[in-house]
């Protein structure tokens, strides 16, 4: 029977995974169309490569099941093998096999005749620019060579689906936007639903259609890269992709007052401990003029005073690190260009309320912006 049109290529629901008692997927969900890219984004040890191993095939859940245009693939009792799940895999080491040449390494996995085989594998080859190298041996190909060889391979059965497992974590920086966005591209035009793991939040950003956050084996926020950075759902993660300031208020009368001014918490129980998180980018800085700093305005709220504790030049930007007059206190700014005050020199920071969060110091109640 033919799947609907409207079915996900991948579907996860309620995968659960243990080891020695200890939950490490929890209660994992999540559904992938074709062509769409996920990112499948936390730190080491949270649970993401275990949740690729379980759609692979190579690890069975504990509980939940795994669906494939609507198939179901695996549940705890009936299981597809790895080898007929029509799943690419691509992984940080690239797993060449040495004794192959390259269009024999990407031919690998295709059946029928050796023309046919062949044909496909040079198609592939010439599409990430090494049809040139397919009577070559990996050995005697880059790092980033050796990359494309291994999507060519992952890609030459026509997966419906490709787990990519920190593919690019073992290549060159300077090499691995470009390959990024060639691999990208390649798989857009396959159509795979690709879920791709990674620790790295820029890699994320650049690749992924939805970024799913993974935190002690949960899935803690979901959504597009720019609702992800710019809509928080806590502070851990909003401290996951940049550098933060907190500043810590106490709620009075559905306000937060800081050095910075009152910042409304509306629907806040006076006595509730809050955090004021900022990114050092949202940070503006002016000059001292005797001991007074610019007047206070409803987007920047009240100027205060730090002294420079350190200046330094990043490449594009500079990074300015103060001591707050009002409690000792460092807090972060970052400006684009060359910006180097001298160490002791005071300044006036303002802090755009439109991009502050307000959370409370405890407990998981949802996140605010704040005015």
């Amino acid at each position: 029977m033919t799947a609907p049109k409207t079915s996900p290529r991948l579907e996860i629901r309620d995968l659960v995974r243990s080891f020695d008692g200890k939950r490490v997927v929890d209660n994992v969900s999540l559904s992938i169309a074709p062509g769409q890219v996920t990112c499948l984004l936390g730190p080491s040890g949270c649970g993401k490569s275990t949740t690729l191993r379980m759609i692979a095939g190579v690890e069975m859940q504990d509980s939940g099941t795994i669906h494939v245009d609507g198939a179901l693939i695996c549940d705890t009792v009936f299981r597809v093998p790895p080898e007929r799940r029509s799943i690419g895999l691509m992984f940080q080491d690239f797993a060449l096999f040495p004794h192959l040449s390259v269009g024999e390494n990407v031919a690998f996995g295709l059946k029928g005749a050796g023309t046919d085989r062949k044909a496909r594998a040079h198609t592939l080859l010439d599409r990430v620019g090494l049809a040139h190298f397919i009577d070559e041996f990996p050995h005697q190909l880059s790092g980033g060579e050796q990359q494309r060889v291994a999507l060519a391979r992952a890609l030459a059965p026509s997966p419906r689906i490709m787990l990519m497992d920190e593919p690019f974590s073992g290549l060159d920086n300077r090499l691995r936007d470009g390959i990024r966005d060639e691999t990208l591209d390649l798989l857009k035009e396959e159509g795979a639903g690709v879920l791709l793991v990674t620790h790295e939040p820029e890699e994320a950003m650049r690749m992924a259609d939805e970024i799913a956050l993974m935190r002690a084996g949960r899935i803690v926020q979901r959504g597009a890269p720019y609702t992800i950075y710019n809509a928080p759902a806590d502070r851990d993660a909003m401290a996951f992709f940049s550098d933060i300031n907190i500043v810590r208020a106490t709620a009075r009368g559905a306000l937060a007052d800081t050095p910075f001014g009152p910042f409304l918490a509306p629907g806040v129980a006076d006595g509730t401990e809050l955090e004021i998180v900022f990114r050092p980018q949202h940070v503006g800085i002016d000059f001292d003029r005797g001991g007074s700093g610019p007047l206070p305005t409803e987007r920047a709220g009240t100027p205060a005073r730090g002294i420079v504790e350190r200046a330094r030049f990043m490449g594009s930007e500079s990074l300015i690190e103060f001591r707050m007059d009002h409690d000792g206190q460092m807090l972060k700014a970052t400006v684009p260009n060359v910006f180097l005050p001298e160490k002791g020199r005071p300044l006036w920071l303002t802090v755009r309320r439109d991009r502050c969060f307000i959370f409370p110091r405890e407990g998981d109640n949802p996140s605010r912006t704040v005015s």
